[in-house]
C-alpha cells in the first residue's frame, strides 16, 4: 500500500477544511492554463461548497495535509454505475511530485475495498503527464468507446462544455477485496 509522504497524512475530510480544499482546486487548475484543454473561463471554477459538504458527509472526501495542518490535496469520489468514481483528485502545486496523488489513490481504492466495490473509475486527459499517464502507472486501462456505460456518455456530454473531451478518455482499474 503507498504511504503518504513524510510529513503527511491522508484522513476523511471535515466540514472545516472546505475553505482549503477550494483553495487547492483553484491552485491545482491553474496546471491546466498552458495546455488550453480546459476553457480559460473555466479555469476559475471549483468544486461548489455544497457538493463538498453533502461528499465529507458520506465519506466520499479524503484529504492529504500536513501533520495538523490545512488540507494540500484531496480526493472526491461517488458510486456510479457500479463503481467508486474518482470525480477529482487534486494536489497544490507547491506540495506536488512527491507522491500525495498516489498516496490518495492508493487510499481511495482501501475505500471501495471497504465498500465491497470491485472498480474505480475516473476520466480524465489521455495525454497530460499527470493524468493518463500518471493513471496507467498506478494500473488503470483505458476503456474502448464500446464499454463506455450510458452514465459515462452523459458525464461526457456534461464535460463538454467546458473541457476538450476529444483529448479525454475513461479508465478503470480492477480491485480486488474478496
Amino acid at each position: 500500500m503507498e504511504r503518504p509522504p513524510n510529513g503527511y497524512a491522508i484522513s476523511p475530510a471535515m466540514l472545516d477544511d472546505i475553505t482549503a480544499l477550494i483553495e487547492v482546486d483553484l491552485a491545482a487548475g491553474q496546471l491546466f492554463a498552458p495546455t488550453g484543454l480546459i476553457a480559460s473561463e473555466a479555469l476559475g471554477d471549483h468544486v461548489p461548497p455544497v457538493v463538498f459538504e453533502q461528499a465529507i458527509s458520506v465519506g466520499d472526501v479524503l484529504k492529504a495535509h500536513v501533520a495538523d495542518g490545512p488540507a494540500v490535496g484531496f480526493s472526491l469520489v461517488s458510486r456510479r454505475g457500479g463503481t467508486l468514481y474518482l470525480d477529482q483528485i487534486s494536489v497544490h502545486p507547491d506540495h506536488g511530485r512527491r507522491g500525495l496523488g498516489a498516496a490518495l489513490i492508493h487510499q481511495v481504492f482501501q475505500l471501495a475495498r471497504r465498500r465491497k466495490m470491485r472498480r474505480v473509475t475516473l476520466s480524465t486527459f489521455r495525454d497530460v503527464p499527470w493524468n493518463g499517464p500518471f493513471y496507467r502507472r498506478l494500473g488503470f486501462r483505458e476503456l474502448q468507446r464500446r464499454e463506455l456505460a450510458d452514465w459515462m456518455l452523459d458525464l461526457e456530454r456534461v464535460q463538454a462544455a467546458s473541457l476538450d473531451v476529444s483529448q479525454r478518455c475513461f479508465m478503470m482499474r480492477k480491485i480486488g477485496w474478496l
